[in-house]
């Protein structure tokens, strides 16, 4: 009885709630309301599944023709054809500095000025010949007179010209010197003038105000460089060197003006691999406009002589997600697929190159963020 008693009590309280859900339900008109559409994420990440896949327009990837391309990064570099450095032949101490690092500067300008005891020696060595020519002038001068009268020999007379001679010589040498130093032979001075002999930028600065210059045993003070051409310096891998060839145009683009568009020729692949990364230098020579800086970064296509076939999709309908590339393809049965692509060039009327992942023919999302943003809701 006990056991029929407490059936009995659990069927009465489930018809009493089933009664209280049905009048419930007449009541509210969200239970009336059909349910929302889903999204069901299938096991596969990549698959996502919905309710009116009609909402999400196709597109048909079109066929495009271009010439194959090759990217890699570079660094701006002096072209070292237009790079002068700056000696100092006479040695001593810097006393003034009128140029520094980085100033551009013009053939014959004044860049610093060098106290040195060259100027006494070579002075004092340029007097004694002047003077030892004057004397054997004299010399032969007389041993002429006498030879002509016969109190002289021939031998005698040739030995006193070859003296002369050789004085002479010792004076052009000494005033030489002199001009080399950088000094005046009319007002020598213990102060050494030194001239840019190019006009360009300092790219280099060996030297401060009050430091000692060696000569030419010791680094150059200066260096000059022209860079009204540069080169690009860019590290191509190994198995992409089949597609580079000295000649060909290349396109440049520094990191600091991304919009803008340099070409500029390869002049030198390098004969000589990183045994480490397996990269050759390739060096592009580009007319600088005045934008491009030493040292700056730059990306660098390199284009093929043959044209191969690429697909085109819409721009929206590549979508960007943690530094790769996608699309969503149709899988049937209200799903789709995200594919991973390698997007190419951004093409007239908003569209978008594709060279890997998927090819002409094939249907995608026309706009993946949508689909994107509908899957993660």
């Amino acid at each position: 009885m006990i056991r029929m008693g407490a059936e009995y009590l659990a069927l009465s309280l489930a018809l009493s709630g089933f009664a209280a859900g049905c009048g419930a339900s007449k009541g509210d008109p969200k239970a009336e309301a059909p349910p929302a559409a889903k999204v069901e994420h299938e096991q596969d990440v990549n698959v996502v599944k919905v309710d009116h896949p009609e909402q999400f327009p196709l597109f048909t990837a079109i066929e495009y023709a271009a010439t194959s391309q090759l990217v890699a990064t570079g660094v701006v570099s002096p072209d070292v054809s237009r790079t002068v450095p700056v000696i100092s032949i006479a040695t001593g101490r810097v006393v003034e500095i009128k140029a520094r690092l980085g100033d551009t500067v013009k053939k014959g300008q004044l860049l610093m000025r060098v106290q040195s005891a060259d100027i006494a020696s070579a002075f004092s060595d340029y007097r004694k010949a002047v003077a030892d020519e004057k004397l054997t002038s004299a010399q032969l001068e007389r041993a002429k007179l006498l030879y002509e009268k016969g109190a002289f020999s021939l031998n005698d007379y040739q030995t006193a010209e070859d003296v002369e001679n050789k004085a002479h010589v010792d004076v052009e040498t000494a005033a030489e010197h002199l001009r080399v130093l950088g000094s005046p032979l009319d007002h020598p001075s213990g102060l050494v003038d030194i001239y840019a002999p190019v006009s360009g930028v300092i790219t280099d600065q060996q030297v401060t105000n009050a430091a000692g210059v060696a000569g030419l045993g010791s680094p150059n003070p200066f260096t000059i460089s022209d860079l009204s051409d540069v080169w690009i310096l860019c590290d191509v891998y190994e198995n992409d060197l089949a597609n580079v060839h000295v000649g060909e145009t290349a396109e440049v683009r520094l990191n600091a003006y991304p919009d803008k568009v340099f070409r500029g020729r390869i002049g030198n692949i390098g004969p000589i691999l990183d045994p480490n990364i397996r990269t050759a230098k390739v060096r592009i020579e580009v007319e600088n406009p005045g934008l491009m800086k030493i040292g700056m970064f730059v990306t660098a296509t390199f284009r093929g002589e043959k044209k191969e076939m690429y697909a085109a999709v819409p721009a929206d309908a590549i979508l960007h997600l943690h530094d790769r590339e996608w699309v969503y393809m149709p899988a049937g049965d209200k799903t789709f697929r995200r594919v991973e692509v390698t997007g190419g060039e951004t093409l007239p009327n908003k569209m978008q190159e594709i060279i890997a992942g998927m090819h002409a023919g094939q249907q995608v999302v026309s706009n993946a963020l949508v689909l994107q943003n509908t899957a993660e809701q």
